[in-house]
């Protein structure tokens, strides 16, 4: 497959002046108003949900609890991990939770004192999660027992990885480290210089193929070995451009999928792309801004743009299927994929179900009245949710969504 370029997925890419800025703001922290632009409102603000909308499936909150803080108001990535029957989760505050996918019964808590800001992650009996003070804790997954703590160059606003011995960290400065996973030693770093001006968070790198395939700011990706963090081959995505440094701000904060030998990816004010991890050519690129994430089945990638428009796209080359704009501007989640549909959720915490194959809204369900920042987690067909107030859910939407054809297809859910 030749590489090629193709134009004119995203018609909102460029954004200039001080709209962009506010998108900007916005993708970093949420907020609907930018207090330091003397309290101006946001010239996006959410589209209001259809009043008259008629669920085709039925949607119910299976169990919901709450664990600490949650995220205490800040920017971070901490993120619900089912792993076996239990659901990780931890709060900004330094509290670490074990919960039972069936029931939230909270099985052990830990109170680290730490102000947790990327994680947690879970193989086996090691269970890892990083630091806004830049260090990163190892806690038993059994009963969150302190294991060890190693101390990084800067601050974790990206999940850890484990894969074997190894644990492979991402840090705010762009640095990538593997530390050893019996005892925190580090094994190497890789560092790269940042731009003057970046997107507050950092990819959370992705292993496979013993290779540690991870995004960094201006727009590149890179492929170290597991092994020594030597680079096999870097590239970029999107390369900055524009007059301002705003206008250059081209961060590839999305967490690469990998579906086979090729890796997706989307950066921010820049393309979605399809890269090939052997040799690290550009398969494809699309016209895409994005920072919130995408998911990717066989044939199909989905994708929240930095609009909140949801799209379906092709993995051969991009095109569009599909896309959905009627929960525009409600800061979603990434994507995640449930059986036949997508779940994402929003900033007034609205869980949404959508029809893979047209993007159709299927249901809704609301949770909390606070955001909800990271991507549902899926396990056992159950949707989990951690809102940023520390609210934990367990969801699921049943029954069987009626067929429309193509020329009733529901409003917002039309190919490009």
């Amino acid at each position: 497959m030749t590489a090629t370029s193709n134009r004119g997925l995203d018609p909102e890419r460029r954004l200039p002046g001080v709209l962009m800025l506010l998108a900007l703001v916005s993708a970093v922290s949420g907020c609907g108003m930018v207090p330091w632009l003397g309290g101006e409102k946001d010239p996006r603000p959410p589209t209001e949900l259809d009043k008259k909308f008629v669920q085709q499936l039925t949607p119910s909150i299976l169990w919901k609890t709450r664990v600490g803080k949650g995220t205490d108001g800040r920017t971070l990535s901490l993120a619900p991990l089912p792993r076996d029957d239990r659901l990780y989760v931890a709060d900004a505050r330094g509290r670490v939770a074990a919960l039972s996918q069936h029931d939230g019964r909270v099985i052990w808590e830990r109170d680290t004192a730490l102000r947790l800001s990327g994680g947690p992650e879970v193989v086996g009996d090691l269970l890892v999660v990083g630091t806004s003070d830049a260090e990163l804790i190892a806690l038993s997954a059994r009963d969150g027992r302190e294991r060890w703590r190693a101390q990084l160059g800067s601050e974790i606003l990206s999940i850890p990885r484990i894969l074997g011995e190894r644990v492979v960290v991402h840090t705010i400065d762009n640095s990538v480290y593997a530390l050893a996973a019996s005892d925190g030693k580090q094994l190497w770093r890789y560092n790269y210089p940042a731009p003057l001006l970046t997107l507050h968070g950092s990819s959370s790198p992705t292993i496979v193929n013993n290779n540690v395939i991870v995004g960094i700011a201006g727009g590149r990706l890179v492929s170290l070995e597991l092994e020594r963090g030597a680079p096999n081959w870097e590239l970029t995505i999107t390369p900055p451009s524009g007059r301002s440094e705003l206008e250059r701000v081209v961060d590839l904060n999305v967490d690469p999928v990998v579906v086979g030998d090729i890796a997706y990816v989307a950066t921010y004010n820049g393309d979605l792309a399809a890269v090939d991890i052997v040799t690290g050519a550009v398969l494809w690129r699309r016209e895409l801004s994005a920072h919130a994430g995408l998911a990717a089945d066989e044939g199909r990638l989905f994708v929240t743009d930095s609009s909140d428009v949801l799209w379906g796209a092709t993995t051969t080359d991009g095109a569009g299927l599909w896309k959905q704009d009627a929960l525009k501007y409600r800061r979603l989640t990434a994507p995640a994929i449930v059986g036949d549909q997508l779940v994402v959720a929003d900033i007034d915490g609205w869980v949404h179900w959508l029809a893979l194959a047209d993007g159709r809204l299927l249901a809704r369900e609301r949770v909390s009245k606070d955001r909800i920042v990271h991507r549902p987690a899926v396990a056992n067909g159950r949707v989990f949710v951690y809102v940023n107030d520390g609210t934990v859910a367990a969801l699921t939407a049943r029954g069987q969504a009626r067929a429309v054809s193509p020329a009733g297809r529901a409003a917002g859910a039309a190919s490009d």
